[in-house]
């Protein structure tokens, strides 16, 4: 059988040739790798920090000890934003309605977290009771919880009066809290037709959604037409039970509202550094829908 030999000069054409054909090759698969999507305003974490305006005045009343204080919130924006028609939350701390504060841990982390998803949002103080609220509900306790609700509806009242200097959606705020903060959250969903005075006077008090870890609605109860709300609670939570958070969901839904709740077998009051991330992902998923921010304002 005859021998073919190629001669050197075809030799090196063709091995320069197969190696452009690779290197071709090469290139094309790398320009047609797919990207990974891009982050999604509102869901992902789209600024890198965050800007806190702190102590801002929002309202002033008189607590139960006859004394005016100054209502204070601290303003959380995502740095750098130029966004102009921003949603909005308000958080409410925890601490029994005699204690607690706006710079609480798990109340500034998730105020950061959604500020840098591109939010604005709210920490209040509110007015303090002298005595809280334990086994025995006391008329402090009642009154603590009413000042506490009108204090965050006045807090809504001043961010949606104003809403074009702090770039944020008069339509779209939400309220949230912790504790006795999510008891207050839900009384001012289920609450609206009770506003008080603390503050800005003649603007809506209402919400788009509310938002609750460890809380439930004590002296409200939800009405036809009120907004979403959502639920974290422990099983084994000693402070505010779960039949409350069950009695609200159940109401809510009989009347025809959309209320969630997210149950964790054996847990207790507030367990916010052991499903942390997943109350992020869950309030982000709610407030994305219940916001309607698929088709908020691109700017």
């Amino acid at each position: 059988m005859p021998r073919h030999h190629l001669a050197p000069r075809r030799l090196r054409l063709l091995v320069a040739g197969l190696l452009a054909v690779v290197v071709l090759a090469g290139c094309e698969l790398r320009l047609t790798v797919p990207e990974g999507p891009a982050p999604l305003r509102y869901r992902d974490l789209l600024f890198s920090s965050v800007t806190t305006t702190s102590a801002i005045t929002y309202g002033s009343a008189v607590d139960q000890r006859g004394v005016r204080q100054d209502l204070l919130l601290d303003l959380y924006r995502p740095t750098g934003d130029t966004h102009r028609h921003r949603p909005a939350v308000v958080f409410v701390h925890g601490g029994g309605f005699d204690g607690g504060s706006r710079t609480s841990a798990e109340i500034v982390d998730q105020a950061t977290v959604l500020a840098r998803k591109g939010y604005v949002t709210a920490s209040i103080a509110y007015r303090l009771a002298p005595s809280g609220c334990g086994a025995t509900v006391t008329t402090s306790c009642l009154t603590g919880i009413r000042d506490a609700k009108h204090d965050a509806q006045a807090a809504v009242r001043f961010l949606r009066a104003h809403a074009a200097e702090h770039g944020i959606d008069a339509g779209r705020i939400a309220v949230a809290g912790t504790s006795a903060g999510g008891i207050t959250a839900l009384n001012v969903a289920y609450g609206s037709g009770d506003v008080g005075t603390s503050g800005t006077p003649g603007v809506a008090s209402t919400v788009r959604a509310a938002v609750s870890l460890s809380g439930a609605s004590v002296t409200t109860s939800p009405t036809a037409g009120d907004p979403p709300a959502l639920l974290f609670h422990g099983s084994a939570d000693n402070r505010v039970p779960l039949a409350w958070a069950q009695n609200t969901i159940d109401v809510a839904r009989a009347r025809g509202l959309v209320a969630e709740l997210t149950l964790w077998q054996g847990a207790g009051h507030v367990p916010y550094g052991a499903h942390r991330q997943e109350i992020l992902d869950q309030t982000t998923n709610f407030l994305w829908w219940n916001l309607d921010l698929p088709h908020a304002p691109t700017r």
